[in-house]
Order: C-alpha cells, then sequence, then structure tokens
C-alpha cells in the first residue's frame, strides 16, 4: 500500500515594516513559545547581524549546522535544507526569506527552499521586509534612492496562513539605532541621515499597513465567499457609483469621489450595467470620458452584462463587500416612473444593508411634455398604414357581410383580427389600433344580433366583441413592438457592422483623416463633411469632402473628436439613433490624428536618427580623408617656405612647380569634399530648394564637362534635344560628379555623355569603360560613405549620394545600368518641359 503524501507545512511570515524593527527577534520569541508547548522546534537559519538580544534569543534553540559553499576564493554558508528534511522538524525557523542563495546551490533563492520544506510536511516560522517585496520594489527606490537586489514574488508571502505585522514608530526606531542595537557604530550617522530618516521610515511604514490591509481584505473575501455569506461586512468603505453613460454620469462620480474622500482608505468603485439585448445603450464615447474620469479621481471602472440592471448594481455592490451605492434620479416622465419604478427605488429595495445615495442632477425631467420615440416606419409607410386602418376593417366587413349566409361570428373575427395584425406590420401601432376599434365596430354592427345597429342582444357576443378589441389591441402593440424591435436589431447590427469596420481599419493602421470624412459622408448621405482643426481664434480644414461648412456651426450636425477638432456635417439633420455612430466615426477620427502625430513624430526620429548616424559616419571619416589633403598641402607649403626662408637648399624650377601643384591638386580635393559634405547635410535637414525652369542641356552639359583634359569625355548631345525643366547649377553639380567619378574609374578610356529624348523624359547617359559594379552592389553605391571597390582614397564615399539627392530634388532620377562590353552608364532621367512643376 502506498503511502499518502504529507500534508504541506503551514507558513507563517514575520513582515518588518522597515529593517531593524525586530522581526527576527519575534520570529525567535514565537519559537520559545512553542517550544515550551512542547513543539519540536529547529532553527534553520538565523542570522544575528551580531546584536547581542538576538544573539541571547538562540539559547535553548536546537541550531541547524549550516552547509559551507566555496565561490570565488570565499568560504560562504547557507541553509542546509537537506540537512532540515532529514531532520524533520515540527517547525524550523528561516531568516530572510527574499535571500538569493550563493551560485551552485540546490535553489537560486531561500524562498524555494522553503517551499521544498514545506512540502515535506514541515511548518516553517520566516521573515521578511516590506522593501524586498517585487510589487513594491519600484516604490521603495522611489521613496528611499535604494534599489533593492533581492525580492520575493508577493504571491509566496500571500501564501502564508498567517503573517505577522513587526512594527515600530520611526522615532522609536532612531533612537534604538542611535544607540548601536542596529548596526555597528561606524555606520549609525550615515544611516540615520540616508535610509532611516523620519520621512522614508513612515513611509515605508505605511506601505506596510496598505499592503497587509489589502491582504486582509482579500482573506475577508475569501473567507464570505467559502462561508456564503451574501450579506455586507463593511469593514472598509466601498462606494459603488452606478453610471450609465448619460449626461449626469459625470455628477454622480463627482459626488461619489466626495463622499469617499471623507473616510480614509475608502475606495470607488464606478459600474457600467451593459443591457444584454445589445439595444439599449449609452453613446459611443460617453463611456470612455466616464472612465477617464474615474481614474483621474483614483477609483476603479467595472463593467457587467445583465438584463436586470438594478439587480447586477446590488450583487455587484455585495460582491466587492460595498458600503453604499450612488445612483441618480430617473430621467424618465413622472408616468413611467409611476407605473415602472424607478432603478434608485428598485436598487433601494434590493440592497439591504448597504446604503443607496440618491443624487439629483440636471437631466431630471421637468414638467414639460416629454417627445415621443420616433417611429422606425417611413412616413409613406404609415400613411399607407392610416389608410389601410380606415379602409380594410369595414370593407372586409362589408363585403364578408354580404357573402356569407349566416352571420359567422368566429370566422369574421379571425379575419379581422389578421387585418389588424396587417396594419400592424405596415403602418405600425396607431393605425393598428384605429384598425382593431373598426374592427370592433364592424363585428358589432354586421355580426351581432340585432344586425344593423350598434346594440348588442346577446351578453355572450358581447363578451366575444370585448375580447376581440382586447386581442387586437394586444397583437397590435406586440406586432408593433416586435417591428421596433427588429428595426432597432438591424439598426445595431449596421452600428456593429461599422464598428467593425472603423476597428479594423484603425489596427491596420492604414485609414487616413480623407478617408474618415469620406466614409462619413457616404454612410450617412450627406452634402459635405469636413475635419477641423482650431487654429488660434480660427478654425483650418484638416480634409474636407463634398460641400462643408469652414466653421464648426456652420453645418447641420457636429461631432466633437477632442478639445481641438470636430467633424462638421452638411446635410439632413442625423436621428438620435445615427449620433453613436458619428461618435464612433469622432473616436476614429481622433485615432487617426493620433496615428498622424505619431507617425511625424516618428519620421523626426528617424531623420534626427540619420542625422545622428551620418553625423557620426562623417566624424569617423574625416579623421583621414581630411587629413591628407591637408598634409598635402602642409608638406607643400612646408617646402616652399623653408627655400624661400633658406632653411633648406634651392629648389629647382620644376620642384616648385610640382609643389605648387600638390597645392592645387589638393586644394580642389578639399574643395569637393568639403561642397560633398555641405550637399549632403543641406539635403537632409531639408533646406534646399531647387529654382525650376526650362533650359536646354546644351546650356548645362558642356560647363559641366568642361574641366577635363581633352579627349578624356566626349559631349554627344544633339541641338534638337528638348528642354528639360530642372535647376541649373545643381543640374551642373550632379553631371560633374558623375563625370568625375567616371573618367576617375576609366583609366584613360574616354567617358561618352550623351542625351536620349522620350515622350516626357529626356535621359543623359554618363557612359564609361571601366570595371563596373555588380548588380547586387547597385543600391548601396548610392549610400553616403560608399566606396565599394574604388579603394583609391581622395574621396568619402559621398558623390553618387549626393548626386542621387540632388536629382531627386530637381524631381529626376538616377539609375545605374551595364554598359554593352563592360563598364557602367549613370542613366539621369530629367522631366521635358511643359510637363509640370515639381514641387
Amino acid at each position: 500500500m502506498t503511502a499518502e503524501p504529507p500534508a504541506r507545512g503551514r507558513l507563517t511570515v514575520y513582515l518588518g515594516a522597515a529593517p531593524g524593527v525586530g522581526k527576527t527577534y519575534a520570529m525567535l520569541d514565537e519559537a520559545h513559545r512553542r517550544r515550551a508547548r512542547g513543539t519540536d522546534v529547529v532553527v534553520g537559519y538565523v542570522e544575528t547581524h551580531g546584536r547581542p538580544r538576538t544573539v541571547a534569543q538562540l539559547e535553548g534553540l536546537e541550531v541547524l549546522p549550516r552547509r559551507t559553499v566555496s565561490y570565488r576564493g570565499a568560504t560562504l554558508t547557507e541553509m542546509d535544507t537537506e540537512a532540515v528534511i532529514a531532520r524533520r522538524p515540527a517547525v524550523v525557523l528561516v531568516d530572510e526569506l527574499a535571500h538569493t542563495n550563493v551560485p551552485g546551490s540546490r535553489h537560486e533563492k531561500r524562498a524555494a527552499d522553503v517551499e521544498e520544506i514545506r512540502a515535506a510536511g514541515i511548518d516553517v516560522v520566516t521573515t521578511v521586509n516590506i522593501q524586498h517585496l517585487e510589487s513594491l520594489n519600484d516604490e521603495v527606490e522611489r521613496i528611499t534612492g535604494v534599489r533593492q537586489r533581492e525580492t520575493v514574488p508577493d504571491e509566496v508571502v500571500r501564501s502564508a496562513e498567517q503573517i505577522q505585522l513587526v512594527d515600530m514608530a520611526p522615532d522609536a526606531l532612531r533612537r534604538r539605532m542611535a544607540h548601536g542595537n542596529i548596526y555597528r557604530p561606524e555606520n549609525v550617522d550615515a544611516s540615520l541621515t540616508s535610509y532611516f530618516r523620519v520621512g522614508n521610515l513612515t513611509a515605508l511604514r505605511e506601505l506596510a499597513l496598505l499592503w497587509l490591509a489589502d491582504r486582509v481584505d482579500a482573506a475577508l473575501g475569501d473567507y464570505r465567499r467559502e462561508h456564503r455569506i451574501s450579506a455586507s461586512w463593511p469593514a472598509k468603505e466601498r462606494i459603488v457609483v452606478a453610471v450609465t453613460g448619460g449626461p449626469e454620469s459625470e455628477t454622480l462620480l463627482r459626488r461619489g469621489a466626495r463622499l469617499a474622500q471623507r473616510a480614509a482608505g475608502a475606495e470607488l468603485l464606478a459600474l457600467h450595467v451593459i443591457a444584454t439585448d445589445g439595444l439599449r445603450g449609452a453613446p459611443a464615447g460617453s463611456v470612455e470620458r466616464s472612465e477617464q474620469l474615474v481614474a483621474s479621481l483614483g477609483g476603479t471602472f467595472h463593467t457587467v452584462a445583465a438584463d436586470d440592471v438594478p439587480g447586477a448594481v446590488v450583487d455587484f455592490a455585495a460582491g466587492v463587500n460595498a458600503t453604499m451605492v450612488v445612483v441618480g434620479v430617473s430621467r424618465h416622465g413622472r408616468l413611467r416612473r409611476l407605473v415602472a419604478g424607478t432603478t434608485g427605488d428598485r436598487i433601494a429595495s434590493l440592497a439591504g444593508a448597504i446604503d443607496v445615495h440618491l443624487v439629483t442632477h440636471d437631466n431630471v425631467p421637468r414638467l414639460t411634455r416629454a417627445r415621443s420615440a420616433p417611429s422606425p416606419l417611413s412616413t409613406a409607410r404609415q400613411v399607407l398604414g392610416w389608410v389601410l386602418a380606415l379602409l380594410l376593417p369595414l370593407g372586409l366587413g362589408a363585403v364578408l357581410h354580404e357573402v356569407t349566409v349566416t352571420d359567422d361570428l368566429p370566422l369574421a373575427s379571425l379575419l379581422l383580427l389578421a387585418t389588424t395584425v396587417l396594419v400592424a406590420l405596415v403602418g405600425g401601432l396607431l393605425p393598428s389600433l384605429l384598425a382593431a376599434l373598426l374592427g370592433f365596430v364592424a363585428l358589432n354592427l354586421w355580426f351581432t344580433h340585432p344586425v344593423g345597429n350598434l346594440a348588442v342582444a346577446d351578453p355572450r357576443n358581447a363578451l366575444a366583441l370585448a375580447v376581440f378589441l382586447a386581442v387586437a389591441a394586444a397583437v397590435a402593440s406586440v406586432v408593433d413592438r416586435a417591428s421596433r424591435r427588429a428595426a432597432e436589431s438591424l439598426r445595431a447590427r449596421t452600428e456593429a457592422a461599422t464598428t467593425a469596420a472603423l476597428s479594423r481599419s484603425v489596427l491596420t493602421g492604414q485609414d487616413t483623416a480623407e478617408a474618415v470624412v469620406l466614409r462619413v459622408r457616404e454612410v450617412f448621405g450627406q452634402n459635405g463633411v469636413a475635419l477641423l482643426a482650431r487654429d488660434g481664434a480660427a478654425w483650418r480644414t484638416v480634409a474636407a469632402t463634398g460641400a462643408a461648412a469652414a466653421e464648426p456651426g456652420g453645418g447641420t450636425t457636429r461631432a466633437q473628436v477632442d478639445d481641438d477638432h470636430v467633424l462638421v456635417l452638411c446635410g439632413e439633420p442625423l436621428r438620435v439613433q445615427d449620433r453613436r455612430v458619428l461618435e464612433a466615426f469622432a473616436v476614429q477620427a481622433g485615432l487617426v490624428l493620433e496615428y498622424r502625430r505619431l507617425r511625424a513624430r516618428e519620421e523626426r526620429a528617424a531623420a534626427l536618427e540619420s542625422a545622428e548616424s551620418t553625423t557620426t559616419a562623417i566624424l569617423r571619416a574625416v579623421s583621414h580623408d581630411l587629413r591628407t589633403p591637408l598634409a598635402t598641402m602642409r608638406a607643400s607649403v612646408d617646402g616652399l617656405v623653408a627655400e624661400a626662408t633658406g632653411a633648406a637648399g634651392s629648389l629647382t624650377a620644376e620642384d616648385r612647380a610640382a609643389l605648387v601643384e600638390s597645392v592645387d591638386d589638393a586644394t580642389e580635393q578639399l574643395e569637393r569634399l568639403i561642397d560633398n559634405l555641405l550637399d549632403l547635410s543641406r539635403l537632409q535637414t531639408g533646406v534646399l530648394h531647387p529654382t525650376l525652369r526650362d533650359l536646354s542641356l546644351l546650356e548645362v552639359l558642356p560647363l559641366a564637362v568642361a574641366g577635363h583634359a581633352p579627349g578624356l569625355v566626349s559631349l554627344e548631345v544633339e541641338e534638337s534635344t528638348p528642354l528639360v525643366r530642372t535647376d541649373a547649377g545643381l543640374l551642373e553639380r550632379v553631371v560633374a560628379n558623375l563625370v568625375g567619378n567616371a573618367v576617375r574609374v576609366s583609366r584613360g578610356t574616354p567617358v561618352r555623355v550623351l542625351a536620349h529624348a522620350g515622350p516626357e523624359r529626356v535621359d543623359v547617359l554618363v557612359v564609361d569603360r571601366g570595371p563596373g559594379v555588380p548588380p547586387a552592389q547597385r543600391l548601396r553605391m548610392f549610400e553616403p560613405f560608399q566606396r565599394l571597390s574604388d579603394t583609391g582614397g581622395g574621396g568619402l564615399g559621398l558623390g553618387l549620394a549626393v548626386a542621387r539627392g540632388l536629382t531627386e530634388a530637381v524631381g529626376g532620377t538616377l539609375e545605374a545600368e551595364d554598359t554593352p562590353g563592360g563598364g557602367l552608364t549613370l542613366v539621369l532621367s530629367l522631366p521635358r518641359a511643359g510637363g509640370g512643376s515639381v514641387g
């Protein structure tokens, strides 16, 4: 027979409000009390820190030997978990639950050792300070400025069967510190002026009390659930505010917050009940605003779904052990309140011991006449319903009276009842009630004795007529209600589909403000829709479609997006039912604007990151590439100066010419490098503004190739080449850059510069016979600081990057192709004159 595993050991935690409050001393005192009662108690691990009174508490207790561990040349001791389990005491004392074991130990944390000991059926009494709880680590660091490296998960401590708080007033703890009862004398002054300040100790004490209060509150809730106690136990003030999302919600929440502030430690909970039929609901955005207000008031927001709103409110309040429910006065009219009662009245009747605070507000109805709910039927259907109500009952009654041999009251009643249902389906409630009344008259006139007048001789016929009228009115009411619910259901389904489409568009992040206003116009059939933004005292249009107003008050309908944006609709005024969908569009518009702001911020961040990386690359590159021409210039100038001052022998004319040429070449190289750096900087910062005009390539290309020796560049451009629209100065820089690179790699082979005209563009081709560039590297060749196979030095690898940037600035493109027979062809494509300007 397999032995049953031992019952899990109980955990008792002595929780210290701060270091030095005496939690270890209290744990040892508990051990002495248990030992005196005959319990087998051993000390698994206790850290006395050399405190005499704590050391004295160990006397008379069995202390298990510690395990010795070597780590990095040092000998350390840890609790011997295996020895504790082998000893199998009833209770073991384990100090410092959050301790981290020496690397190489059986468990990483001492809390895991405690769990293993408990699994063996041994009770554990342990200690931990409040600053070592994982959830409070950040708070403790903000208070004390000290980050605790050793922490223990809150769940470990919460799982304890008993938690004993060890507390001490801040002044008493500081006196204990000053007397040397906690730390060594040399550490006292530093501790009193840093960690053990009165403010720090007070804050730690409050954290400990609040954390333990939450744990006690959770334990109370568990007890009530286990014992099925539904009545409220007002151990702590909890105020539940029932919000509908209506205009009175803000008043209720602020009243609830004021009530919660009167009791220290009170909680504010807002509850919104969603009707399960999905037809009754708050306008979109209003519940969200209530949730934001609750968060600003320091409360929590909860949502439940139920068909019985008062019952759901009371059940929630009882479940959270609330002491008060705040509810608003009904917004319904007096007749409905008199007949059906109010939500507040029903909550008060169900609340039992929970107080109900009824709050009046500006939305309570006065003696004004309430507006009837708009009919879901069109005007044409309502008119047709009235016509059918007037004609069908009397006409059908007359026809039946003529064709029936005997006065058949049951058949006529059924047919006229069917007529009432038909009228209800077509025209709604009021026409169907008229049809029922006229059907009653027809039955009385032609199908009850005496026939031909409204008198009824047989009491049974009178009863039948009364039943007919009641049934017809009831059926008409039911049919009308069903048709209204069907219309509301269809509208709710349409709203849900629209909202789902909005959600998908928002989640994909592909929607724009223009798409939002266009969709609003399509959904609601408006003449125009505009999204306006506040610009000082005026308004500017962010996006618009159709004949939209330029001011918020100019349209027929408006929806607030946020404090600075509004949707304005021009056209037929929207029905009340459509306002919720419009508010959903307003929320989407707000998200689109937020996405736009985030994208702009991301683009700015990317630009700054790119500029920073470029700056870093430039700083890395200039250390060599800019120093080379400067060194050449310095050496040449030093040679010339030395000859002029007589510090060196005389130079020949050839030597002087060579030095001067070196200075000239180095100066030209340095100028080229600096120009490229400036151009790249202007491109990346967006300060380059080209001046576009129509011009001939023959005005630009000869100047671009003029700096090269005869025979190195062949310019082949016909006079009939169409004009191009570009910036002359920038185009000259681009072509000169491309030709210079081509000449350098061609090594004496002539470079050809050609022009080909297309229907919309003119291509300038720079053809070389150099080594070419592999296709895989052609994308990188236009990036800054890319030299590829050009290792000859003399540049930062900016030429092609600057050339492409300048080309795009004037509305052109720059691509690389293979030269037939070997080499590389750079194709500079420019727009023809008259093809439109580039902005």
